[in-house]
């Protein structure tokens, strides 16, 4: 059962990373011939000052939407575990975001902050009549909360499932002891949800490098280029310079970034995360 996997795997995991690496070095237009370039292509991004710029951002995005998602998906997630009816009901209400599409997302959080014609104008806020997608500070905000709030409820379903599974016996004992909830989270939950909170990490911070289509409807990488991370700046170089090259090569850096960040992720797990990852997942 195991090699249908495996040549699905090879044919679309480990065949277009090959052939991507292949492209960084060499020169092509999307269209015509492809001709060898040797390391011109690395050279001229590495050394190039928007990739420091792109690759900034893009980290400035991951560690601060894991520091916003992280404590709001565990607490909504613990929330969410106690089996009451009106917490299934609000469980659906906070899944809603993740069925929405990122564009639609950020066409319609475009529309309700515009200073014309938005949220602000509507209700009579005027704090909220700003320019917030035409200030680089303010743009990178915006940008955290809606991916935030669109991809909160995933992870809030990832904890609920592994709070579920942490026997009541621990909770009893520690009423027995006459622990309150806070003592009883900070105790008995949160440590028994180390892996469930490395693995939640993980995709949190690599999907955070393949994040596009959100930015490129929302900001388009601006004000200026502060919101221009390296998936946008692939795409900007590979489909809108016709310089496939130099995109591979930004392609190949991002691939790099996601593969060193999970296995530092995995380490810091300890030599028994899989199976724990497994079992709070």
């Amino acid at each position: 059962m195991v090699w249908p996997a495996l040549l699905m795997f090879t044919a679309f995991g480990v065949v277009p990373l090959l052939g991507v690496l292949i492209l960084s070095f060499t020169q092509w237009d999307g269209i015509g011939a492809i001709n060898p370039a040797g390391l011109d292509n690395w050279q001229s991004v590495l050394s190039g000052p928007g990739l420091l710029h792109s690759i900034w951002v893009t980290f400035l995005v991951m560690a601060l939407s894991w520091v916003f998602q992280t404590p709001m998906s565990l607490l909504i997630g613990v929330f969410l575990a106690a089996r009451k009816r009106y917490r299934g009901f609000l469980a659906v209400l906070y899944f809603i975001p993740l069925l929405l599409s990122s564009a639609a997302i950020a066409i319609t959080f475009s529309a309700l902050l515009n200073p014309n014609f938005g949220l602000g104008t509507g209700l009579g806020f005027e704090w909220l009549n700003q320019d917030w997608l035409g200030q680089g500070n303010l743009a990178l905000g915006v940008l955290i909360f809606v991916v935030s709030w669109q991809f909160i409820p995933f992870h809030s379903l990832i904890y609920q499932g592994a709070v579920r599974q942490i026997p009541t016996a621990m909770y009893e004992a520690a009423e027995i002891d006459g622990a309150g909830r806070v003592r009883k989270f900070f105790s008995i939950t949160l440590p028994q949800l180390k892996y469930t909170i490395i693995t939640s990490s993980t995709l949190m911070v690599v999907g955070s490098l393949t994040f596009f289509d959100l930015i490129f409807v929302l900001t388009a990488g601006g004000p200026g280029d502060a919101t221009n991370v390296l998936a946008l700046e692939m795409y900007k170089t590979g489909f809108m310079a016709n310089l496939m090259g130099p995109a591979s090569v930004i392609a190949v850096i991002l691939v790099l970034f996601g593969l060193g960040l999970a296995l530092l992720l995995r380490k810091l797990g300890g030599g028994g995360a899989s199976d724990s990852q497994l079992e709070g997942a």
